[in-house]
C-alpha cells in the first residue's frame, strides 16, 4: 500500500520537485525490497549448503523474482528522469542530457552517445551541436548558491579559502565520500574471489561452501560494479572540479574589480622592501597565474578525497584479510610501513617547498613574459628580441631548476618507499611488500600455497597501488594547499578601494564628527590622497613612488559647466581625476575633510591613455549605454570620426583589435571621447583628450563636442596642456603644481558665436583616409582571427616536435636507451609474478624447499627492479626537462620573431595561454602520460605474452579484447579531440577578459559598467564549463567500457581455466593475474593514448611555431663594424604598404636628409606619418631603397638595424621594475649617463620646483607594470631618456612629447638642440607645430606623399603653402612665424 501511495504521488504531485523527492524515495523502498528478497531467495543457489525458502512454489517462485526484478530495477533504472531546475524562475530553455537520463543511461553513460557517433561521422563537431549547459554548472546560479561562503564581501569567513570550499561543497564532499568508501569494500571480493577459486582447485568441494561459479561471477561482477561506482565518483568530482573553477575565476575577476590599480599588491603590508617590490608589481600576470598555473593544480588534487575515505577503509579491510590467510606475518611489512613512512613524509615535505618555490619562479617567468608583451612593439623598433630572449631564457631556466629539483625529491623518495617496501617507483611494479611478509610467513613454519600466494598477490598488488596513492595524493593535496593559500592571500591581503577596505588610520574612523557636504557638491575639501595604504606610512622606504595629492582647502567644481585642470607635467592633474573617481586613497586630515563625485546622474570618463576594447567601433562607443541612432550619429559628427569611418569597409562594425592597434593615437583619443560624449551621464571627466590630435580635430572637437548642444548643461572636467583652446569655454580653471592646487581662477565662457569666429574651423572637412587600415579589414570588419581548430587526430609535426625536443642532439641514443630500460623493468616484474608460483607450486612437489635459495633469487629481482626504475626515471626526467626547456626556447623565439601585423591580429591572451597553460602541460602533464603510455604499452605486449605461453587458447580472445578496446577508443577519440580542442579554445577569451578589464579597470568602474563586464565574463566562463564538461564525460563514457571489455575478459579466462582447461593451482592463479593486469594495461594503454591525443597542447604550440616571421639574420646581413658613423639618410622612391594585398600607404617618397639635421614632420591624421617611421625600420612591408650612412637599410639584418635607430612611439611603454630597469634593461650603462639622460629629457627641469621630501624620480624609483604610478608625461619623459642612452646616430620622435606641458615641452628640445651630437639626424613627427618650427626643415605628408619639404621660413612664404595653411590655422601664429624667424603676414 505505501509503495502504491507513492507511485501515485510521484505522478501526481506538483511542483516538480515533490515528484522528484516522491520517485526517488520510491525507487529506494523497492531497492530495499528486491535486496531483502534476493538475499532470501537467490543467494542460497549459489551455495553447497543452503536451499530458498520459497523454491517450493515452483513457477510462481520465478515469477514473483522477475516480476519484483521489473519493477524494482528494470523500471526504476530505464525510466527517464525529470528536469528539475535549479531555479524555477528560469529554467534552461533546453535542459543538459544529463540532467533527464534514466539512472541505467546515466550509470552508463548512454546519454553520450549521440554526441559520441555524431562526432564520429564529421571531421570536427562544432561547439554548437555540443549539449547545452546544465543550469547547475551555469555560474551565476554557483554564484547564488556558494558566494556567500567565498566571496569575502558575500559574508564568506576571514579564513583559508579550502575551508570555505569544503562548506560550500559539502554534500558532493559527502556524496564523494561514500561513493569512494562502497569501492573500498568492493575491492575486498577480488582477492576473496581469488583465493576461494584457487582453493577450489587445489582441494575441491572439500570444505567449499560456494559454487565456484559464484567466484567466477564475483571476479566479473567485483571490476564491473567498481567501475560503476569509480566512473560515478570521478564524474561528480569532475563535475564539481568544473563548478569550483568557473567559481573561483568569477570570484578572483570579481575581487579584482576591487583592487586599486596602482597599488597592485597581493600583500598589503610587506615584510621588506624587496617583497614589496616584488608585489606590486604586473597585477594581470598573478591573476593569469592564478586561473590558469593554480587552477590546474588544484584541479590535480581532485582525488586527494581517498586519503580520508577509501584508503584507509580498504587498508583495514586487506590488513583483516591477510591476517586470515598470512596470520601475525602479514603485519610485519605493514609494521615497517607505519615505523618508516616519516623517511618519504620528509622528502614530500621538501619537494612542497621546491613545488612553492616553483610556483614562485613561474610567476617570474608569467612576469617577463606579460612585461614582454606589454612592450613587444617597443622590443621589434628597438631590435631588442635577441636580449628579451636571453631574459626569459633566464627566468626559465629558474624555474626548470626547481621543477628539475621537485622531480629528483621526487624520485628519491619513490625509492626509499621502494626500500621500506610499500611504494614502487612510477610503476605499478609490483610484490615489493611480499619480499617481507613470504619469507616471515615460511620462518614462521606456514607454507605457501598457489591460493595464498596469488590471492595475496592480488592484495598487495591493491596495497600497492593505494600505498603509491597515498603519497601521490599527499603531494598533490600539498601542491594544491600553496595554490589555495595563494586564492586565500589574493582575496584577503590585495589592497582595495576605500570604498570596500576597512578604515585603516584614526582619521577616518570617528564618522560620526564628520562634517556633511552638499549631497550635489562636486569637489574636494581639506583632503589628501595617496595611491596606496603604505604610501601615508611614514616608515616606507625613500623607494617607493609616495606622491601625495593635497588639496588644502576647497575646491568646487561648477555645475554643468566646463571645468579645466592644466599644469606642468606630473603635477597632479589625473591624479585629481582619480582622485574624484575615488581610485586613490583618501587620507582624512580633519572634521571637514571631505571628497564627493555624485554619481546619481552617472559618470562618464576618457582615459589619457585611450582605453578601447577588442570590439567593433561602435561596441565601443555604445560600452554599456542602449543604441540611439539619432545621438549616435551627432557623436559621430562631433567627434570627428565621419571621415575616419569613411574609410573603412565594414564602417563602424570594424573590430580595432587588442588595445586598439590598429589605431591612430588621435582616433583612440576621438574613439574614448566618443564614448563619454554618448553616454548619458552628467558627468564628464575628460583627461588630456587632445593631446594626440591634429590642429584642425582638436578645433573641430572643441567647436563642435565641447562646444556643441553634446555638452550642454552637462558638467565637463577636463585636463589639457592645449589651455589657449580650451579656456575659451571654461567656466574655472585649476593650475597644478607639485600635487597641489597652486591656484584656481573663474572665467566666463565665451558665446558660442564669438567662439566660431575665434577658431575659424573651416579645415576638417579636409580628412584624408588613414590608408594604414585599409589593408586589415574584411567586409564582416573582423581583424581579430578566430584561434584555428585542428581536425582529427594529433599530427606527425607534434609528436615529431616533441620527440625531437626531448632526445636532444642524440635522441638515436636516447630513445632506444630509455625503451630497453623499460622493456626490463616491466620483464622483471612479469617474471618476478611467475617465479612465485613456481615457489608456491613446489611445496605440492617436494618434501622440503630450500627457502633460501628461491628467496635469494626473489630479492635479487627486486634490487634489480629498484635499480632499473631509478635508472629509467632518471633517465626519463632528463629528457623530459631537456623537452620543456627546448619547446619554450622555440616558442619564445618565434613569438618574438613574428611580425607586428601577426600581432595585430592575435590577442595577447593567447599567447599568454601558450607560455601558462599549454607549457605547464608540457613540464608536467604530457611527460607523466607519455611515460604512463609506453609503460602500458610494454606491459601490455607482455601480460599478452604470459598468457599466450600458458593459454595459447586465449590469443585470439586477448587479441579481440585489444583490437575493441581499440575500436572503442578511436570512436570515442573523434568527439574527445573534438571538444578538446573547443575547451581549449574557450579558455582564451576568459584570460582575454582578464586582460582587457583589469587595462580598463578604472573607466570601467567610472561607469559603473562592473555588472556588465562581470556578465560577460560569466558568459565566457559558460562557454568554457559546457565543453568542459561534455570532455571529461567522454572520458567516463570511455573508460566505463573498457572496465567492462575488462571484466568480461577476466571472467571468461577464469571460466575457461577452471572448467575447460583444468591446470593446476600456480598456472591458474599467474594465468588469472596476468589477465587481469593484461586488461587494466589494455584500459591503462588506451586511456593514456586519448590522454595525450586530447590534450591538443602539442598542436596548439606547433601551430606557433609556424607563425609568419621578420627575415633571419644572415652573416652577410652584419654591417661594418664602424657604421653607422654619421646619420645620413637617403630615400628613393619608398613605398608602403601594411600588407603585401594592401594598398600603398606610402608612395614613391625621395627625399635626403644630411648628418645632424633636425627634420620635422607635419600632416593631418592619415598622411602617413607614423607610416614613414616605421618604414624606416622595415617594420611594414617597403620597396624603394632607404641608404642609411651609405649602406642600404635592406642589406642588413634587421636587429642590427634597429638597435642602429632610435624610435619613440606615441605611446610609451614601460616595464614593472625600477627607473634604472626601463632606461637600461641590460645593465650595459653607468648612472651617471643615465643621469644625464632623464636632465637631457626634461625630468629635473620638471622636477627642479618640488620640496626635498617630494615624490622625485630617481633611478631607483619602483615603476609599476606599463608605467601606471607615472603620469602619461613623465613616461614619456621617461621614453626619451631611454632613447638618449642609446645614442643613435638617427632618432626619430613619433608625438613622443604629446603628453608633456609647452613649458617642458620647450626645455626637452632646448636639451636636444644643444646635448645631441651633431652627426645625429633628428626626425620629430608633431601635431604641436612649436616643437618643430625651428628645425633645420619640415616635411609636409598629405595622403602618403610629400608635398612640401623645405625650410621653415621658405615654407611660410609660399601663398598656398600646406605649411602655412597650418601655421594660419593655428591660435598663435605670430609665436610660430617668430620661431621660424618669418614676419607674421
Amino acid at each position: 500500500m505505501y509503495t502504491t501511495i507513492l507511485s501515485l504521488l510521484s505522478i501526481v504531485a506538483d511542483p516538480i520537485y515533490w515528484r522528484a523527492i516522491f520517485t526517488r524515495h520510491l525507487g529506494i523502498i523497492l531497492l530495499a525490497i528486491s535486496i531483502v528478497y534476493g538475499h532470501r531467495d537467490l543467494f542460497p543457489l549459489a551455495t553447497f549448503t543452503k536451499t530458498p525458502l520459497d523454491l517450493c512454489k515452483g513457477w510462481a517462485f520465478w515469477t514473483e523474482i522477475s516480476v519484483l526484478g521489473v519493477v524494482a530495477i528494470f523500471l526504476p533504472l530505464l525510466t527517464p528522469r525529470e528536469y528539475v531546475p535549479i531555479d524555477p524562475n528560469h529554467p534552461m530553455p533546453a535542459p543538459n542530457p544529463e540532467q533527464t537520463a534514466s539512472i541505467f543511461s546515466l550509470g552508463l553513460f548512454f546519454f553520450l552517445d549521440p554526441v559520441v557517433f555524431e562526432a564520429y561521422g564529421i571531421p570536427h563537431l562544432p561547439y554548437e551541436r555540443l549539449p547545452p549547459l546544465a543550469d547547475v554548472d551555469s555560474v551565476q546560479n554557483l554564484k547564488t548558491m556558494h558566494f556567500k561562503r567565498l566571496d569575502p564581501f558575500s559574508g564568506a569567513k576571514s579564513r583559508s579559502i579550502l575551508f570555505n570550499l569544503l562548506r560550500a561543497f559539502r554534500y558532493e564532499v559527502i556524496a564523494l565520500w561514500s561513493l569512494a568508501s562502497s569501492t573500498a569494500v568492493i575491492l575486498l571480493g577480488e582477492p576473496i574471489a581469488v583465493n576461494q577459486l584457487l582453493n577450489f582447485v587445489e582441494h575441491g568441494e572439500d570444505g567449499a561452501m560456494m559454487r565456484v561459479w559464484f567466484w567466477i561471477l564475483v571476479l566479473f561482477l567485483v571490476p564491473f560494479v567498481d567501475s560503476l561506482l569509480t566512473e560515478w565518483y570521478l564524474r561528480l568530482s569532475l563535475q564539481a572540479v568544473v563548478q569550483l573553477e568557473a567559481l573561483l575565476t568569477q570570484l578572483v575577476f570579481e575581487h579584482a574589480l576591487r583592487i586599486r590599480i596602482n597599488a597592485d599588491s597581493f600583500s598589503s603590508s610587506p615584510s621588506s622592501q624587496e617583497t614589496s617590490s616584488e608585489h606590486k608589481r604586473n597585477l594581470v600576470g598573478r591573476i593569469t597565474n592564478l586561473v590558469t598555473t593554480d587552477l590546474s593544480v588544484i584541479n590535480d588534487a581532485r582525488n586527494c578525497i581517498a586519503l580520508v575515505s577509501e584508503i584507509p577503509i580498504l587498508l583495514s579491510l586487506y590488513a583483516v584479510f591477510l591476517y586470515d590467510i598470512l596470520g601475525w606475518s602479514a603485519f610485519v611489512g605493514i609494521g615497517l610501513t607505519m615505523v618508516l613512512a616519516p623517511v618519504p613524509a620528509y622528502i614530500s615535505k621538501i619537494s612542497r617547498r621546491y613545488q612553492t618555490l616553483r610556483m614562485k619562479t613561474t610567476d617570474a617567468r608569467v612576469h617577463v613574459l606579460t612585461d614582454i608583451m606589454n612592450i613587444f612593439r617597443m622590443i621589434k623598433l628597438f631590435g631588442w628580441e635577441k636580449r628579451m630572449l636571453r631574459k626569459i631564457s633566464e627566468a626559465r631556466e629558474d624555474e626548470l631548476h626547481l621543477l628539475r629539483k621537485k622531480q629528483y625529491t621526487d624520485l628519491f623518495g619513490a625509492v626509499s618507499k621502494y626500500a621500506i617496501s610499500v611504494q614502487c617507483l612510477w610503476n605499478d611494479i609490483p610484490y615489493c611488500s611480499l619480499s617481507f611478509s613470504i619469507p616471515i610467513t615460511l620462518i614462521m613454519g606456514q607454507q605457501l600455497s598457489s591460493s595464498t600466494v596469488f590471492s595475496s598477490l592480488v592484495v598487495f598488488e591493491n596495497l600497492q597501488r593505494y600505498i603509491n596513492a597515498i603519497f601521490m595524493y599527499w603531494t598533490k593535496a600539498l601542491a594544491a594547499k600553496v595554490s589555495l593559500d595563494r586564492f586565500t592571500d589574493f582575496l584577503q591581503n590585495t589592497e582595495l578601494l576605500d570604498d570596500f577596505d576597512s578604515p585603516s588610520s584614526p582619521e577616518v574612523l570617528d564618522i560620526d564628527n564628520v562634517v556633511q557636504h552638499p549631497p550635489q557638491e562636486i569637489g574636494f575639501c581639506n583632503a589628501s590622497f595617496s595611491w596606496s595604504i603604505n604610501d601615508s606610512d611614514k616608515t616606507i622606504t625613500p623607494l617607493s613612488r609616495k606622491f601625495i595629492l593635497r588639496i588644502d582647502s576647497k575646491l568646487d567644481f561648477k555645475r554643468n559647466c566646463l571645468n579645466l585642470i592644466t599644469g606642468p607635467t606630473g603635477s597632479g592633474k589625473t591624479s585629481l581625476l582619480l582622485a574624484l573617481l575615488g581610485e586613490m586613497h583618501f587620507i582624512r586630515s580633519g572634521r571637514d575633510s571631505f571628497f564627493h563625485l555624485p554619481r546619481d546622474g552617472g559618470v562618464a570618463y576618457a582615459t589619457q591613455e585611450s582605453w578601447v576594447q577588442n570590439e567593433t567601433i561602435k561596441n565601443n562607443i555604445l560600452f554599456a549605454s542602449e543604441y540611439n541612432e539619432t545621438r549616435y550619429k551627432e557623436v559621430i559628427y562631433a567627434c570627428g570620426l565621419e571621415p575616419d569611418l569613411e574609410l573603412f569597409d565594414a564602417g563602424d562594425n570594424t573590430e580595432v583589435g587588442e588595445k586598439g592597434l590598429t589605431l591612430s593615437g588621435g582616433q583612440k583619443a576621438r574613439l574614448t571621447l566618443a564614448r563619454a560624449v554618448y553616454s548619458s551621464a552628467s558627468i564628464l571627466l575628460l583627461d588630456d583628450v587632445l593631446a594626440a590630435l591634429d590642429v584642425h580635430t582638436s578645433k573641430w572637437v572643441v567647436e563642435k563636442c565641447l562646444a556643441g548642444n553634446l555638452l550642454k548643461d552637462r558638467t565637463v572636467i577636463i585636463v589639457t596642456h592645449n589651455v589657449r583652446l580650451v579656456e575659451p569655454l571654461a567656466s574655472s580653471v585649476i593650475t597644478m603644481k607639485d600635487g597641489q592646487v597652486y591656484e584656481t581662477r573663474t572665467c566666463s565662457p565665451v558665446l558660442s558665436e564669438d567662439l566660431h569666429e575665434s577658431l575659424r574651423q573651416d579645415a576638417v572637412e579636409e580628412h584624408v583616409p588613414n590608408d594604414r587600415f585599409k589593408d586589415e579589414r574584411k567586409p564582416d570588419g573582423k581583424l581579430v582571427v578566430p584561434e584555428e581548430i585542428q581536425e582529427g587526430h594529433i599530427s606527425g609535426n607534434s609528436i615529431k616536435l616533441y620527440t625531437s625536443a626531448t632526445g636532444g642532439k642524440y635522441a638515436a641514443l636516447y630513445f632506444p636507451a630509455l625503451l630497453v630500460m623499460m622493456f626490463f623493468t616491466q620483464t622483471m616484474g612479469v617474471v618476478q609474478t611467475w617465479f612465485l608460483g613456481y615457489w608456491s607450486s613446489q611445496y605440492e612437489m617436494v618434501e622440503k624447499v630450500h627457502v633460501m635459495f628461491y628467496l635469494g633469487i626473489y630479492v635479487t629481482m627486486l634490487l634489480a627492479i629498484i635499480m632499473l626504475n631509478g635508472v629509467t626515471t632518471g633517465m626519463y626526467i632528463s629528457g623530459a626537462i631537456r623537452g620543456s626547456r627546448r619547446i619554450h626556447e622555440q616558442l619564445a623565439e618565434m613569438i618574438l620573431r613574428t611580425t607586428m601585423g601577426w600581432l595585430d591580429k592575435t590577442p595577447i591572451s593567447r599567447i599568454v595561454t601558450r607560455f601558462t597553460q599549454d607549457m605547464n602541460a608540457i613540464d608536467t602533464s604530457i611527460p607523466e602520460w607519455t611515460r604512463f603510455f609506453l609503460d602500458q604499452t610494454l606491459k601490455l605486449i607482455l601480460k599478452l605474452t604470459a598468457i599466450v605461453i600458458l593459454t595459447p587458447v586465449f590469443f585470439v580472445p586477448g587479441f579481440l579484447a585489444v583490437v575493441l578496446g581499440y575500436t572503442c577508443a578511436q570512436v570515442y577519440l573523434k568527439s574527445q579531440m573534438s571538444v578538446r580542442r573547443e575547451m581549449l579554445v574557450a579558455k582564451a577569451p576568459v584570460l582575454g577578459h582578464f586582460s582587457a578589464t583589469i587595462s580598463g579597470l578604472t573607466s570601467i568602474r567610472a561607469y559603473g559598467a562592473q555588472n556588465m563586464v562581470t556578465e560577460r565574463l560569466s558568459s565566457r566562463i559558460d562557454r568554457y564549463s559546457r565543453s568542459a564538461r561534455i570532455f571529461y564525460n567522454l572520458q567516463r563514457w570511455m573508460a566505463l567500457r573498457m572496465h567492462i571489455i575488462s571484466a568480461l575478459f577476466i571472467g571468461l579466462l577464469a571460466w575457461y581455466l577452471v572448467y575447460i582447461q583444468k591446470d593446476s593451482a600456480s598456472n591458474t592463479g599467474f594465468s588469472i593475474n596476468m589477465g587481469a593486469t593484461f586488461t587494466g594495461a589494455i584500459f591503462g594503454w588506451v586511456i593514456n593514448m586519448n590522454m595525450l591525443e586530447g590534450h591538443s597542447t602539442l598542436e596548439r604550440v606547433a601551430a606557433y611555431l609556424k607563425i609568419e616571421q621578420e627575415s633571419k639574420p644572415t652573416i652577410q646581413g652584419e654591417p661594418p663594424a664602424y657604421w653607422p658613423a654619421t646619420g645620413e639618410l637617403r630615400v628613393e622612391n619608398l613605398s608602403a604598404r601594411y600588407s603585401l594585398e594592401g594598398p600603398e600607404v606610402l608612395h614613391k617618397l625621395s627625399f635626403h636628409v644630411k648628418s645632424g639635421e633636425r627634420i620635422g614632420v607635419v600632416g593631418r591624421t592619415g598622411s602617413g606619418k607614423s607610416s614613414l617611421a616605421l618604414s624606416l625600420l622595415r617594420c611594414i612591408h617597403t620597396s624603394g631603397e632607404v641608404t642609411y650612412d651609405g649602406v642600404p637599410t635592406s642589406s642588413i639584418n634587421l636587429d642590427c638595424l634597429r638597435s642602429k635607430v632610435t624610435i619613440i612611439p606615441q605611446v610609451p611603454e614601460l616595464i614593472s621594475g625600477t627607473l634604472r630597469q626601463n632606461l637600461d634593461p641590460f645593465e650595459e650603462v653607468d648612472d651617471l649617463t643615465l643621469n644625464n639622460a632623464l636632465r637631457s629629457a626634461g625630468l629635473n627641469a620638471l622636477q627642479e620646483d618640488m620640496a626635498v621630501h617630494e615624490d622625485k624620480l630617481v633611478l631607483d624609483t619602483d615603476i609599476s607594470g606599463s608605467g601606471s604610478n607615472l603620469s602619461v608625461g613623465q613616461r614619456q619623459i621617461v621614453a626619451l631618456a631611454r632613447a638618449l642612452v642609446r645614442r643613435s646616430k638617427l632618432l626619430i620622435l613619433d608625438e613622443a612629447t604629446s603628453a608633456i606641458d609647452y613649458k617642458t615641452d620647450n626645455i626637452i628640445q632646448s636639451f636636444l638642440r644643444r646635448e645631441l651630437d651633431n652627426d645625429v639626424t633628428l626626425i620629430t613627427i608633431a601635431h604641436r607645430l612649436h616643437t618643430i618650427m625651428d628645425y633645420d626643415r619640415i616635411m609636409v605628408l598629405d595622403a602618403g606623399n610629400i608635398v612640401e619639404f623645405g625650410v621653415p621660413s621658405q615654407l611660410l612664404t609660399k601663398q598656398n603653402g600646406k605649411l602655412r595653411a597650418l601655421v594660419e590655422e593655428s591660435g598663435d601664429k605670430e609665436a610660430l612665424y617668430t620661431l621660424a624667424k618669418v614676419v607674421a603676414r
